[in-house]
């Protein structure tokens, strides 16, 4: 019996030290990764299924995770920079993703999709990076960022907007794409007047 006792203990012990050592997944990788259990090819007697493909489940889970940094980063910019230009914009990228994350959000929920809730751990560190550069060094990384992310942004929208198979996303990809090409246009013209 104490060697039962012993072993047990010991394999908790392995357990709980293995536990402590094991990285939590970022939102982003366990929404992929719920996707992918819940595709209805393969599991949807256990999972309830998802109504889409796995490619429609990662464009909303991307889409849903680049929504929430332009939400956190148009928050930092209005905090942060002295360019009104800047603030607004980042005030137009709260309003404007807030209201597209909702709206995925919604349609992720009828999908059975599963999309972060919270911006990754990666984007989180390029924001604390952001955070902590003076004034005008933040202007600049941040018009830069806004413009390289907006480029993915559209290209992510446009790629769903012509080859998803969800009618559902591909008509929230197909709106969306205009909107980001407007931001895109807006940043770029910030960035012509900062030089």
């Amino acid at each position: 019996m104490k060697k039962l006792c012993y072993m047990f203990i010991i394999a908790l012990g392995v357990y709980a030290i293995q536990g402590c050592n094991s990285r939590p997944k970022d939102e982003k990788a366990t929404a992929d990764s719920l996707n992918k259990v819940k595709d209805t090819s393969s599991n949807a007697p256990a999972t309830g299924g998802i109504a889409v493909n796995n490619d429609d489940a990662k464009f909303a889970a991307n889409a849903a995770a680049g929504g929430l940094t332009e939400v956190a980063l148009g928050n930092l910019a209005q905090q942060k920079s002295a360019n009104e230009k800047i603030r607004n914009f980042g005030a137009m990228m709260v309003k404007d993703h807030s209201a597209a994350n909702a709206e995925l959000a919604d349609l992720a929920k009828t999908k059975n999709i599963s999309i972060p809730a919270t911006v990754s751990a990666d984007d989180q560190k390029k924001i604390d990076a952001l955070a902590k550069k003076s004034v005008k060094a933040f202007d600049k990384a941040y018009v830069d960022a806004m413009i390289e992310g907006h480029k993915k942004a559209l290209k992510l929208f446009q790629d769903e907007a012509q080859n998803g198979t969800d009618a559902d996303l591909k008509t929230f990809a197909s709106k969306t794409v205009a909107v980001v090409q407007a931001h895109l246009e807006a940043i770029t013209e910030i960035q012509a007047s900062l030089k």
